[in-house]
């Protein structure tokens, strides 16, 4: 099934459930640690159905769907995405490591790698943090490997949508 933005959001979430259920997914997982902003929530679930991920981890202080903005900017696709809210990160990490899922923190660091350079196991756990000031020190702690996308501006780092886009195509890829 392929839909455009308008079937999306208008088809029922329980006919779309049905569909879901059969899709095959990949083996990468997506840890969203304390996004303010509903859009950009919502294109991180724009991202993940692309990806076909197994879940998203929607984790702290966030707005979870059916929020209207989520809804709209998602075109539809928190229908489709598996996903669960947490209270922290912590929670999920814990979830994913008894899993056997390896966890990267896609966030600028002293400690982190040129993403590129990481090879990375599967299955893989994204996580990703706030707009401003990124994944918590805290839960940086927690992850198996921190990696890093260069940034050669003045700018620190890119939209958390197209950071997570960059790696996990690239975690898809390998």
């Amino acid at each position: 099934m392929k839909l455009n933005a308008k079937e999306l959001r208008d088809i029922a979430p329980d006919i779309v459930a049905r569909e879901a259920e059969q899709m095959k997914r990949n083996p990468v997982y997506l840890i969203v640690e304390n996004v303010y902003d509903t859009y950009n929530i919502g294109g991180l679930f724009r991202l993940a159905d692309a990806l076909a991920v197994e879940k998203i981890y929607l984790c702290g202080e966030m707005e979870i769907p059916p929020d209207s903005r989520i809804a709209k900017a998602s075109v539809g696709t928190y229908k489709v995405v598996p996903w669960v809210y947490m209270e922290t990160a912590k929670q999920a990490i814990d979830e994913l490591h008894d899993k056997k899922v390896r966890v990267y923190a896609v966030e600028q660091s002293k400690d982190a790698k040129r993403f590129s350079e990481v090879k990375y196991s599967s299955p893989a756990a994204l996580l990703v943090g706030n707009e401003t000031y990124g994944v918590l020190p805290e839960t940086l702690k927690l992850v198996d490997e921190i990696v890093e996308i260069p940034m050669w501006g003045i700018n620190k780092s890119l939209n958390v949508i197209v950071s997570a886009a960059i790696v996990s195509y690239f975690v898809i890829a390998e």
